[in-house]
């Protein structure tokens, strides 16, 4: 069964099948869009990394355990020479109080190298610190030694370390 149309249905409706022909044609001409280019961020951050590197040896030196782990991911990993690996906030925290509580401990660091990914969303640092702690005479030792420290972006835009580990010379 098909019904009457009107001069005013007939022409409506060869004005759509026209509209819907046009655009057809046109998507086959559409180039690909192509994603937003990443900003290059990566001197930027390299120096944010530096300068927490400071921040955070004014910390260790302040003895504050609570603000020496906040420079952690969530889930970050600290490998403190002697120490058993600490994971997440709670452990490094404790074993930050543990270290700072050390008879004589003393503690730099400093990045010979940092270097960030193009991604900006990862980075490592690789340096050398010095740590300084009583034997059991009481007479400070100082061990000096290299670390490797790899940094991630969280999703507040702050850098966080994600992986601590020092090296030893034992």
């Amino acid at each position: 069964m098909t019904l009457p149309l009107s001069k005013g249905s007939a022409f409506a409706l060869l004005l759509m099948s026209a509209a819907c022909a046009f655009c057809a044609c046109n998507m086959g001409n559409q180039q690909p869009t192509q994603p937003a280019a990443i900003p290059d961020t990566r001197t930027a951050d390299e120096t944010l990394i530096r300068n927490l590197d400071a921040e955070w040896v004014k910390t260790v030196a302040g003895k504050d355990a609570q603000k020496s782990s906040s420079y952690y991911a969530g889930d970050g990993v600290l490998m403190a020479p002697g120490a058993p690996l600490a994971s997440g906030q709670e452990d490094i925290q404790k074993t930050w109080a543990g270290m700072l509580a050390t008879p004589g401990f003393a503690l730099t660091f400093a990045p010979a190298k940092v270097t960030v990914a193009r991604s900006g969303d990862l980075a490592y640092e690789v340096g050398d610190y010095e740590m300084t702690i009583n034997d059991k005479k009481g007479k400070p030792q100082t061990v000096k030694a290299k670390y490797v420290v790899v940094w991630g972006k969280q999703s507040d835009g702050k850098w966080k370390a994600l992986v601590d580990a020092p090296t030893t010379t034992h």
